[in-house]
């Protein structure tokens, strides 16, 4: 199982870029599991960190095409250019995924498969803070494009009590992009399934909570 320490850092005493970037753990989104389906895959990377109440997820991006049709929450960001985290409730009962365009804007459901996800309410969205590198986007861009988006996700969205943190999750970390001039679906531990599915908890990586 691909596993990832996440450690512990503290935003007082530097800015969020120098701290994600000095202290954060690395990760790449770079695995093609469906190449007879779409080979091309961007790059994709990131790091992640925690503090004594959040996740904090950094994604960055180098691909072609730049789309960013959902403009508001809980919409059909996977058809963007987007990255994704989804991660599993510490007693394996229900997973969270959180879907991000290249606005920041966010799709965040729980659920036990893919077949019955929640949307989750208005105030719990407003808890998870963002960062988008794109102010705003009109029409499609096309050609390279870079770009990235930070998301800070406090534990109670996702099933841990700070004050009692697991040693160790399940996760995996997705960069796809349905309806991009360039549809691709590429994660960082790899997927057994015959056709595309970011919805297997089963394939999940282990983050240690370090």
């Amino acid at each position: 199982m691909k596993t990832l320490n996440v450690p512990l850092v503290d935003f007082d005493s530097l800015d969020l870029d120098s701290v994600m970037e000095l202290q954060a753990a690395r990760f790449d989104v770079n695995i093609v599991n469906w190449p007879e389906v779409c080979s091309y895959a961007p790059l994709c990377s990131g790091r992640i960190a925690r503090t004594e109440g959040s996740l904090v997820v950094d994604f960055r991006v180098s691909g072609l095409d730049l789309r960013a049709e959902n403009k508001e929450d809980n919409g059909s960001q996977w058809e963007d250019s987007c990255v994704e985290f989804f991660v599993q409730d510490p007693d394996g009962s229900v997973y969270y995924n959180f879907e991000v365009n290249a606005l920041g804007k966010v799709l965040a459901c729980t659920g036990a498969s893919r077949h019955d996800r929640v949307p989750r309410p208005r105030e719990e969205m407003d808890a998870i803070a963002r960062f988008a590198s794109v102010k705003k986007l009109d029409a499609v861009k096309e050609g390279l494009q870079s770009w990235r988006v930070c998301i800070i996700i406090p534990f109670e969205l996702i099933g841990i009590d700070p004050a009692n943190l697991p040693e160790k999750i399940r996760a995996n970390f997705y960069k796809c992009g349905d309806k991009t001039a360039h549809p691709h679906f590429v994660s960082w531990a790899p997927i057994d399934t015959p056709t595309p599915d970011f919805h297997r908890p089963d394939f999940f990586g282990e983050l240690r909570l370090a």
